[in-house]
């Protein structure tokens, strides 16, 4: 079965078993045994079903993905189980499918939701460099992942609704994390950054976390290249500054590559200790980013191979068929800072987390790459038809 057809059906094998109050992809809500609620992993994977359809034509993901929002989201833009004053940017990935389902499906109340998330940010509380706080329930720090969750949603808010005013602030953002959590010595990102100092977990000199974690620089790496995607041609230097910071970025990553999968392990700069090992969600991440650089002129064109490679490694060693079923393996559940008792960011602390299948942190940016390749195909097809 080729990868393409093997993709198709394992969405649907996905969504024929999901609702919104129990999708079967978030492994995290199904062992808290916990109703769901607005999340990012969700977030991840409806993003990922509306590009689906925008490629495919396939409607089944659309309608899936509007029930799937609709159900959450109110008439008069609030959103059930969404409490911005959590300040927590997880909550705000999910908001990027609002841009979309509006656009096409023209519900009022998609519009009023985007409000709702954007005054979250109104009032998020900020580091002295003037990034936003991971969380509340975080002071003070900065974590990757958290550009991913909020700059796109935040940038494409600005040019859409308010002139782009914020558009500066977001860039400054991105700025101040590779002025902050990049290592210049192989031009990794650390996990994470605490501007007090305070945090066990950090460096007290430079308030950094302990290792260069692949999902974490994933992350940062699909944040970068998705909001340039969204800036317009007008915004030059803009542009300039984050694909500068994007292609630094992935030329770092290069290195790490394993060669026979293309995929990267779960510490990046540590591939032969024991017991690392080969990452799923952050190879779809870069799988995902590359390709689309490649696509979109943010990297050059070559580099879509690398990406390719590293999409049909994963294919061909973490998907496969058990009981009838396809299964997506080896994906990191979680891993964070924090919690003096076990979330202390270092390499051991990366490799206790746990290991699970069909996870849709490492399903939605295969799927996002597997959109990456038919993106691909039909430019080749239709260079050839002319």
């Amino acid at each position: 079965m080729g990868s393409s057809r093997i993709i198709d059906t394992y969405v649907h094998q996905l969504i024929e078993t999901s609702t919104p109050e129990a999708p079967a992809w978030n492994i995290e809500k199904i062992r808290a045994g916990k109703p769901n609620t607005w999340n990012y992993i969700d977030g991840c994977m409806i993003k990922a079903l509306l590009d689906l359809n925008d490629i495919t034509g396939n409607d089944a993901y659309l309608d899936f993905a509007d029930r799937f929002i609709d159900h959450f989201v109110r008439e008069d833009g609030s959103i059930a189980s969404y409490d911005p004053a959590e300040y927590n940017l997880d909550n705000v990935n999910a908001g990027k499918t609002l841009y979309q389902l509006y656009a096409i499906t023209e519900k009022p109340k998609y519009r009023r939701a985007m409000d709702t998330i954007r005054g979250q940010l109104e009032h998020q509380p900020r580091t002295i460099e003037g990034n936003f706080w991971h969380k509340l329930i975080y002071p003070n720090q900065v974590w990757l992942d958290g550009l991913y969750m909020a700059q796109p949603f935040y940038m494409q808010y600005e040019l859409n609704f308010r002139d782009g005013r914020g558009c500066a602030d977001s860039l400054h953002q991105f700025e101040s994390v590779r002025e902050h959590m990049r290592d210049e010595r192989n031009g990794l990102y650390y996990h994470a950054y605490d501007s007090s100092r305070s945090e066990f977990w950090c460096d007290p000199v430079t308030g950094l976390s302990n290792c260069f974690w692949l999902r974490a620089e994933g992350w940062f790496a699909m944040a970068l290249v998705d909001t340039w995607e969204i800036l317009p041609a007008s915004m030059s230097g803009e542009r300039d500054a984050l694909r500068r910071m994007f292609r630094e970025l992935v030329d770092a990553m290069l290195p790490y590559r394993d060669a026979q999968t293309g995929m990267w392990r779960q510490v990046i700069n540590l591939p032969n200790i024991a017991p690392n090992y080969q990452e799923t969600s952050g190879s779809a991440i870069f799988a995902y980013a590359i390709m689309k650089g490649a696509r979109l002129g943010a990297l050059p064109a070559r580099y879509f191979d690398i990406g390719l490679k590293a999409y049909h490694g994963i294919c061909d060693t973490q998907l496969n068929e058990e009981d009838g079923r396809l299964t997506l393996g080896n994906i990191c559940l979680v891993a964070g800072l924090g919690n003096a008792t076990h979330r202390e960011g270092t390499f051991d602390y990366y490799m206790r987390e746990p290991i699970v299948r069909n996870d849709a942190k490492g399903v939605a940016p295969l799927v996002l790459a597997y959109v990456e390749v038919l993106r691909n195909e039909r430019r080749a097809t239709a260079s050839e038809g002319e």
